[in-house]
C-alpha cells in the first residue's frame, strides 16, 4: 500500500490491509478449521509414508509435501510451513542467499483445485506470510476449492528483512523531522547483511515463480492488492504462460511515479467526503462550511505549527509536542483510506480547529500497520522504480492547489537521494499487455489508487472487467462485495458473464458527528 503518512516512517503502505470482521473467533474454531489439521496431517503422513517405501529417493517430494506443519512461531498451526533459497543476486547465482518464507493454507476440499491463489501483499513492504490469519477469514471462499500460497518477498517478514523502525515508543516517533529520519535509514543502511539494490519488484517476481516451480504447480492464479498489483502484473508479464488468472485490487501500475500523484489524489478523495457531508443534512448542519475549514486550518498550521500537550494513545503517557500542517495532512490522508474512518473526519476537524489533537493523534496510531511493514524494502523499491522519474519540481507542480500540498510523502525523495539504486530497463515502464483473465477493482473513494489507475491498466489486458465500486476506500476486498466477486472471478477463471450487480448496493458509512457516534 502506499504509505499513508511518511515514507520516511514505519508506518507507511499502499495497501491497507482490509479491515474486515466477517467471521468471529468462534467460528474458526468450527469443523472447517479442523478440516484444515486434518487435510496439513494427511500431507504430512502422505510425505512419511513416502519416505517409508523408499520412494521419496527415486522421486522427490512435490506440492504441498514440500513443506511442514507450521509452529505457532511460522504461522497458523493448521497451515503448512517452509523456505525456498534464492540468490540474492540472481544475475550472478552466487554469493549471498536468500530463504524466502512460504506459508501456504491448505484447502478445505478433499482435494485441492491444482491451481492455487498466490496473494501478493501491498506496501511495497508489507509481507504476506504474516498476515496468514487475517487472509484465510477473508479469502474463505477461495479456500473451499483452491489453496492459498503466501510467500514473504524478499527483504520482508522473514525474508531476510529490511527493517528500520524507529526505537521511540513516544510521539516523537510521528512528529519525527526528515533529518532524523534519514539518519536513522543511514544506520539501518549500514548495518543490513545485504545488498538493497537487489530488492526490486522483477528480481521478487522471477523469486516467486521458483516458489511455483518449487510446489510443482504449473499455472496459479494471482490476488494483488495496492502495490501487490505492480508485482502482478510483472509477474505476468514475465511469467504469464503459468498464470491462469488475475485479481488487481486498488491499481498501482509501474508507471505510477509514486509520490507525484499523490496530493491529486487525496485531494479527489477529500472532495467526494466534502461534498458528501455537504450533501448530508446532519453533517452539513453540524459542520457548515467544512471544505474552506479544512483548507484554512492547514494553512494555519503551515504558518503557526502550534504546540500542544496530548496523551500518546499507546502508552498513555502525556506529552507535549508540536503539531504542523505535515503532521495533519499525513493523518487526513490515511483517514481516508477508509469510508469508516474518513467518517470521523468533520469531526476531528473541528476539534483541530481548537488545538484539540487528541483524537487526530489517536487515529493515526490506530490505522498504522507499522509492526508489518519493512521501510528499506519499500524503499528499495520506490528508490529505484519511482523516484528516478520524479522531481521536486514534477511534486510541487501536480500538489499545487491541493491542501495537501508536498506535505504528503516528500520525505521519501529525501530518502531517495541517498538510497541506493537496483537497476531498472526502460521497458518496465511500458503498459503490460496480456490475454490473461483480469479483474480490475477500484474504490470510488480510494485516496490512493483512484479508478483512474485501473482504467489505464485494463484497456491494455485484452480479457479485462474493471469494476469501480462506490463508497468504497483503498482495497475492494473489505467489503462483502468484493470478496463475492473475487470468488466468483477465481471460480470461473474469467470474467465474462460475471454479475457485478453487488457494487450498486455499498453505501458509504453515516458520518461520526458527535460523542454518541453516527447519525
Amino acid at each position: 500500500m502506499i504509505p499513508r503518512v511518511q515514507y520516511l516512517r514505519s508506518a507507511g503502505s499502499v495497501y491497507s490491509r482490509a479491515r474486515i470482521t466477517t467471521l468471529s473467533t468462534r467460528q474458526l474454531r468450527t469443523s472447517r478449521g479442523r478440516r484444515l489439521s486434518i487435510r496439513a496431517a494427511i500431507v504430512l503422513a502422505t510425505a512419511f509414508i513416502g519416505i517409508l517405501s523408499g520412494c521419496a529417493r527415486s522421486s522427490p517430494q512435490t506440492g504441498l509435501a514440500r513443506l511442514h506443519p507450521c509452529a505457532t512461531s511460522e504461522g497458523p498451526t493448521d497451515a503448512l510451513c517452509g523456505v525456498l533459497q534464492v540468490y540474492e543476486n540472481r544475475t550472478a547465482a552466487s554469493g549471498r542467499r536468500i530463504s524466502l518464507n512460504i506459508v501456504a493454507l491448505p484447502s478445505l476440499a478433499p482435494e485441492a483445485a491444482p491451481d492455487p491463489l498466490f496473494f501478493l501483499a501491498g506496501g511495497p513492504g508489507q509481507a504476506a506470510a504474516k498476515m496468514a490469519a487475517e487472509i484465510r477469514e477473508i479469502f474463505r471462499p477461495v479456500l473451499r476449492q483452491r489453496d492459498i500460497i503466501l510467500v514473504d518477498q524478499r527483504g520482508t517478514g522473514k525474508s531476510n528483512p529490511l527493517e528500520c523502525r524507529s526505537e521511540s515508543n513516544t510521539l516523537q516517533e510521528l512528529t519525527e523531522s526528515d533529518e532524523g529520519a534519514l539518519g536513522r535509514l543511514r544506520k539501518c543502511l549500514k548495518d543490513y547483511d545485504a545488498d538493497v539494490r537487489f530488492y526490486t519488484t522483477s528480481i521478487a517476481m522471477d523469486d516467486l515463480d521458483d516458489v511455483r516451480a518449487y510446489l510443482g504447480f504449473e499455472r496459479i492464479n494471482l490476488y494483488g492488492g495496492s502495490y501487490g498489483t505492480r508485482a502482478a502484473l510483472v509477474y505476468v508479464r514475465r511469467h504469464g504462460a503459468h498464470v491462469r488468472s488475475m485479481v488487481l485490487d486498488g491499481v498501482a501500475p509501474t508507471d505510477m511515479r509514486i509520490p507525484l500523484f499523490a496530493a491529486r489524489d487525496a485531494q479527489r478523495a477529500l472532495d467526494k467526503l466534502l461534498t458528501d457531508c455537504e450533501a448530508d443534512a446532519a453533517c452539513r448542519n453540524a459542520q457548515p462550511g467544512l471544505a474552506a475549514r479544512v483548507r484554512g486550518l492547514l494553512m494555519r498550521l503551515s504558518d503557526r505549527p502550534v504546540r500542544v500537550e496530548v496523551m500518546h494513545p499507546r502508552t498513555g503517557n502525556r506529552e507535549s509536542v508540536a503539531i504542523d500542517a505535515r503532521i495533519v495532512a499525513g493523518v487526513l490522508f490515511g483517514a481516508l483510506y477508509s469510508p469508516l474512518t474518513a467518517s470521523l473526519v468533520p469531526a476531528l476537524i473541528a476539534r483541530a480547529e481548537q488545538n484539540d489533537f487528541q483524537n487526530l493523534l489517536a487515529l493515526a496510531y490506530a490505522s498504522e500497520g507499522s509492526d508489518n511493514m519493512s521501510i528499506g524494502m519499500q524503499l528499495s523499491v520506490l528508490c529505484s522504480e519511482d523516484a528516478p522519474r520524479v522531481t521536486s519540481d514534477d511534486v510541487e507542480t501536480e500538489s499545487a492547489g491541493t491542501v495537501f500540498g508536498v506535505h504528503l510523502l516528500r520525505g521519501q525523495l529525501k530518502a531517495c537521494e541517498m538510497w541506493p539504486r537496483g537497476e531498472v530497463d526502460d521497458s518496465y515502464f511500458e503498459p503490460v499487455t496480456s490475454a490473461v483473465p483480469a479483474l480490475v477493482l477500484s474504490g470510488d473513494l480510494d485516496p490512493v489508487t483512484p479508478p483512474g489507475w485501473g482504467d489505464s491498466v485494463a484497456k491494455h489486458l485484452k480479457n479485462a472487467r474493471h469494476v469501480t465500486v462506490p463508497a468504497t476506500g483503498h482495497g475492494v476486498i473489505g467489503t462483502p462485495c468484493g470478496q463475492e466477486l473475487i470468488r466468483r472471478f477465481i471460480e470461473r477463471g474469467g470474467a465474462e458473464g460475471l454479475d457485478v450487480s453487488c457494487a450498486s448496493r455499498v453505501r458509504r458509512p453515516p458520518f461520526f458527528l458527535t460523542p454518541s457516534g453516527a447519525q
